[in-house]
């Protein structure tokens, strides 16, 4: 029992230890820009509220400053995915209820922009499901989402956790993570049923949820951000 123990131990400190050190060269990394990161929010053309969850961002990026060495801006940047600036941006934040539909050229542009580096996190605010799996399906003809174990370095790279957190109830179906792939790495993370987005917000947006929740988010929201920075 007592080895046990001690194994499990030296196994914690050393994810810590590696969390930490991930963090600080993240740091450094981003401090020698002397760019602070932030999240740009995707404005998308067709269907959809596009502009939801208008305080997501910028308490994401709050965590960031607060929980790890990374050096961010305060808010968030709104883009199209056809603006010549969207390769500033390591990650993209979309998020809507309904039928969304881009243009053949945010098809195109967000193909290469994934291709070349970039990382999509989308948030089904509910309602979202069948149309961004359309969507996705016309900028990677080639493959399907698939579901993310519990096991995935998403769910433990900073924090430890069991899995996806379920933050708002939906139509009771568990929270589910979806990816797609290029070249061996996720470019598409995708939650479903789980709604990460509006665990984000203010607390006075959503004011049943439980700051048990909202942590949860929280530490979902970090995993996020550090491996979209990392990979």
């Amino acid at each position: 029992m007592r080895n046990r123990y001690i194994k499990t131990s030296l196994t914690n400190n050393y994810f810590s230890m590696c969390c930490f050190l991930l963090c600080a060269v993240i740091g450094v990394s981003l401090q020698a820009s002397d760019v602070p990161i932030t999240i740009a929010q995707v404005h998308y053309s067709g269907g959809g509220d596009w502009y939801g969850d208008p305080t997501t961002i910028k308490n994401w990026l709050q965590l960031l400053r607060n929980r790890t060495n990374i050096e961010t801006a305060k808010d968030r940047v709104i883009i199209k995915l056809t603006d010549h600036t969207l390769y500033q941006y390591p990650m993209l934040y979309l998020v809507g209820h309904g039928n969304i539909r881009l243009t053949e050229s945010e098809v195109e542009a967000l193909r290469a922009y994934l291709k070349n580096g970039g990382f999509l996190f989308a948030n089904d605010d509910y309602g979202l499901d069948k149309s961004f799996r359309r969507e996705m399906r016309r900028v990677f003809p080639e493959q399907e989402l698939q579901p993310i174990p519990n096991t995935h370095l998403m769910y433990r790279c900073f924090y430890e956790l069991k899995g996806l957190p379920k933050i708002h109830e939906h139509d009771a179906e568990p929270a589910q993570g979806f990816g797609l792939f290029h070249d061996g790495r996720m470019v598409v993370y995708y939650v479903y049923s789980a709604d990460i987005g509006d665990g984000l917000e203010d607390a006075d947006v959503h004011p049943d949820d439980t700051p048990q929740v909202r942590e949860l988010a929280a530490k979902m929201a970090v995993n996020i951000a550090i491996y979209a920075l990392t990979h």
